[in-house]
């Protein structure tokens, strides 16, 4: 009865929330991360009433796996924005962009830190700032997905926007498997080629081709099937699988093997929407499905938030250091590559301000950045300081920058219920 009542309060303190939103002009993900606030611990979840709100952040990790689910979902309707003919016309494009702008990120951001570090050595260590530079390439798909949904954003800028974020996970990876590398050879005086290179390398190629090969069974698969809800039901029957397999974990001859669940995933969706006929309508039937899913990913996001962060002025600090050098490392880095690679004018001016939310993939690397001990302590709290900021304000620069690009409509549209009256009207 807890567990459903709790999450019935989620869903319900998100969906009014979205509505206190629409007037203010927020994005929907904006509201559904303050109602995961507002029932979180620090909150109504204070009260300490079971099944009132998350009473804890012990509470809110019993919900985990619908966050896997939900991040299985998205990462698999992002796939779907690779499809062959899409990819001809702005592939290459997207490609050079969204690896120029993840390493001009983690540059900028290790370099800002680095001289930090030199002038507070003792409240930022090292190996501590090294590792905070790669997180920085990492952008949240989540929210900017969400943005796009909502608002029905078409054009240049969107076409190429969520293929840079699918692709931007798999730099975001492989560049912080690296700094992770460098920051423990510095704490050991040990430097290990293989987690440095190898493993990382394994896990970006191990988890495209399990991605493939389950798009490829999915497929056949769905080919014994014509009834749409049983198709639907064969979908999200491997969307679970797909998430399961990707939590694999395994060493073999002393090299640790693992795979990205967001890189799995997409990669199912991408395989299944180039070779299925009716793949576009079956992700459309799926994207609709999963809308209460994703409501509960969001408003569990918000209550993880950790507010108790804001005690420390030193954090605080150093993460707005964080922040801004990100900020300048997305936009320039997204601004310059996509005027080299010769952009569309509204792709050069608003792309960078589109990638600046961050959340799941930060978080993660950060929770592996705390087996470094007290170095990986302070990395997870200057990253759990900027994904409450980047979550809250991040949605509403991306909706922003695809108003101003042209690409969402001026709100006022005419809502359901309103069509109805009026054709009662007509009559």
């Amino acid at each position: 009865m807890e567990t459903l009542l709790c999450l019935s309060i989620a869903l319900f303190a998100g969906l009014m929330l979205s509505r206190l939103a629409k007037p203010l002009k927020l994005p929907a993900v904006t509201a559904y991360l303050v109602a995961g606030i507002l029932i979180g611990p620090y909150l109504l979840g204070n009260l300490k009433i079971d099944g009132l709100g998350f009473t804890s952040m012990e509470n809110i990790k019993q919900y985990e796996i619908l966050c896997d689910v939900a991040l299985g979902f998205i990462a698999f309707s992002i796939g779907n924005e690779f499809r062959l003919s899409q990819l001809k016309k702005n592939g290459k494009q997207a490609t050079i962009i969204g690896i120029i702008q993840a390493v001009t990120a983690t540059l900028l951001v290790d370099a800002a830190l680095i001289g930090l570090h030199f002038l507070i050595p003792d409240k930022l260590p090292l190996p501590s700032a090294i590792v905070l530079g790669a997180i920085a390439s990492a952008t949240a798909p989540a929210a900017t997905l969400m943005v796009v949904r909502q608002y029905k954003a078409k054009g240049p800028l969107t076409d190429i926007l969520l293929p840079i974020v699918a692709l931007d996970d798999a730099v975001g990876l492989i560049l912080f498997a690296v700094s992770f590398g460098i920051a423990r050879a510095l704490m050991s005086g040990h430097v290990d080629v293989v987690s440095i290179i190898v493993e990382p390398l394994l896990e970006v190629i191990l988890s495209l081709l399990l991605g493939a090969l389950m798009g490829f069974l999915f497929d056949w698969c769905e080919q014994f099937f014509h009834s749409r809800s049983k198709r639907l039901s064969m979908s999200v029957t491997f969307v679970f699988l797909t998430v399961a397999f990707s939590m694999l974990k395994f060493e073999i001859g002393g090299v640790h093997i693992a795979f990205s669940p967001l890189l799995v995933c997409m990669m199912l969706g991408t395989i299944f929407c180039n070779i299925c006929d009716f793949s576009e309508e079956l992700m459309d039937r799926v994207d609709r499905w999963t809308a209460p899913l994703f409501i509960l990913f969001f408003v569990l996001s918000g209550a993880e938030l950790e507010l108790s962060i804001f005690k420390d002025p030193m954090i605080v600090c150093i993460g707005l250091v964080y922040i801004l050098f990100r900020s300048l490392g997305k936009y320039f880095g997204a601004r310059e590559s996509a005027r080299a690679v010769h952009c569309d004018k509204n792709i050069v001016q608003y792309l960078g301000i589109t990638l600046l939310p961050q959340a799941g993939v930060a978080l993660g690397m950060a929770l592996k950045a705390e087996q470094l001990g007290p170095e990986g302590a302070i990395v997870a709290n200057i990253t759990l300081f900027s994904v409450l900021i980047y979550e809250l304000v991040g949605p509403y620069l991306t909706k922003l920058s695809l108003l101003k690009a042209g690409e969402i409509k001026p709100e006022g549209k005419v809502s359901a219920r309103e069509q109805h009256l009026l054709s009662k009207q007509g009559k």
